[in-house]
């Protein structure tokens, strides 16, 4: 395959096609494989179901099993070796404007909830990169868009229903439920079959995308939080080569009489005079508007359109979350494995996420900023680069995203998440079998 169109296809989600030829029951006899096609499923019994009702039966029925949403994870945290059952079709959402809540079905993405709410006159908080993936898989790991005062996608949650494994519905407020919620919302597929969702929204917001090209990275040294927070959500894209910010998309919240005028330099940085793809040099086509237009806040929030889904992902993905205030320090102890790093990489992005109270979110009590790597479709290379990447940022504990790829020891993975014996007892509660256990949770949960 050519690179132009490997990296082309790194833009977006093969949800629609892959998924499409499901109907209600069980699915077998079929090899299948997450987005990327760099995992496969071991067990070819796939259970879909088109009501809650039809959760609970099949969560019955199942001695175990772990939930499927979009396939986006890169690693085995959806996987199971007997069942697993699909919620896409649960796609119900109801807006209520006086509490200012959107109630999503599980089955729902974020490229379908957000045109639904602008429609109304109503925003999520923040969105990922990518606007194809499921509202609920991205809340049970954390995944967390950007902007120094977002929180991650998981903390729009003010509600939710679960199926536990005696197939009854477990129904979590905030308001009412305090730790036992906080515990539950980036729950790790561990609880249950997670079937509705409540998300708080606020008014509609336009946002206008600017991109820079050529930050000096020593400009990070003294100034990283004022380039985080140039905008209402900034990311920077690097290949670590040349000491430099290859890129810095800038999304900032368009406001009733603000100054529409653009700044030919950014700390060094000129301005971009074209649209762009994050990497250099490959066609922008499919990348939400830049420019400085301004749009609705799902279409720019996103690097990504969602009317572009390639047929898989052909790349694997790592993430690690370090404290903000470590950024720099963080970012160096990397830039110096950069010849180890970038003959795999296809690009890697800086990002800032605002602390939480989960359990289980690597942000967890913690700014948190992310270094992300899009790597090239190379799993032996990539392997053997993440032990020296997790060991250069473990003076900074950082914290690996719950659905991509690390080669932490579980001992240290534990250790690094302090309301872990809260989580366990919680894990027990809901499915005191082990019903909804897998290898993943067993080995970084509980393993070690």
């Amino acid at each position: 395959m050519d690179r132009r169109q490997v990296l082309k296809r790194s833009g977006a989600l093969a949800v629609g096609s892959m998924l499409s030829h499901l109907t209600s029951g069980e699915q077998t006899g079929a090899i299948r494989k997450n987005w990327a096609g760099n995992y496969q499923y071991r067990t070819d019994r796939l259970h879909v179901a088109n009501s809650v009702e039809e959760v609970q039966k099949i969560v019955k029925s199942c001695r175990k099993l772990k939930a499927l949403g979009t396939r986006h994870s890169f690693n085995g945290i959806a996987d199971s070796t007997e069942n697993q059952i699909s919620v896409q079709n649960l796609k119900q959402m109801d807006l209520d404007g006086k509490s200012r809540t959107v109630t999503i079905g599980a089955g729902v993405r974020y490229g379908d909830v957000s045109p639904y709410l602008y429609k109304n006159g109503y925003a999520l908080h923040n969105l990922a990169s990518l606007p194809h993936i499921s509202v609920a898989g991205a809340c049970a790991t954390a995944t967390h868009g950007s902007g120094n005062k977002n929180g991650n996608l998981a903390t729009a949650v003010s509600g939710m229903e679960i199926v536990t494994a005696d197939g009854e519905l477990l129904v979590l407020s905030r308001e009412r439920d305090g730790e036992r919620f906080r515990g539950a919302v980036v729950g790790l597929g561990g609880l249950g079959v997670v079937t509705k969702l409540k998300l708080d929204v606020q008014p509609a917001f336009d946002v206008s995308q600017v991109v820079y090209e050529n930050l000096p990275l020593a400009q990070l040294e003294h100034h990283l939080d004022e380039i985080f927070s140039s905008g209402y959500s900034v990311s920077l894209f690097t290949d670590w080569q040349n000491h430099r910010i290859t890129q810095v998309w800038i999304k900032s919240r368009v406001e009733p009489g603000s100054s529409s005028a653009i700044k030919p330099e950014f700390f060094g940085a000129k301005l971009a005079t074209k649209k762009l793809h994050p990497i250099a040099g490959h066609s922008a086509e499919n990348c939400t508007e830049q420019m400085g237009i301004p749009g609705p806040w799902y279409e720019r929030l996103p690097h990504f359109r969602m009317n572009f889904t390639p047929s898989s992902g052909d790349e694997l993905q790592s993430e690690y979350f370090v404290p903000r205030d470590k950024g720099y320090e963080a970012i160096l102890a990397v830039e110096r494995l950069r010849d180890h790093i970038t003959p795999h990489l296809f690009i890697s992005e800086l990002r800032t996420v605002d602390a939480d109270d989960f359990y289980m979110s690597p942000s967890y009590k913690r700014r948190s900023m992310t270094i992300h790597f899009t790597w090239k479709p190379e799993w032996a290379a990539v392997k053997s680069v993440l032990p020296m990447i997790e060991e250069r940022l473990a003076p900074f504990d950082a914290r690996p995203h719950w659905a991509k790829l690390f080669t932490m020891a579980p001992s240290r993975l534990q250790s690094l998440y302090e309301k872990l014996p809260e989580y366990r007892e919680l894990l027990k509660n809901c499915d005191p079998s082990g019903k909804f256990r897998n290898e993943f949770l067993s080995t970084n949960i509980y393993g070690g």
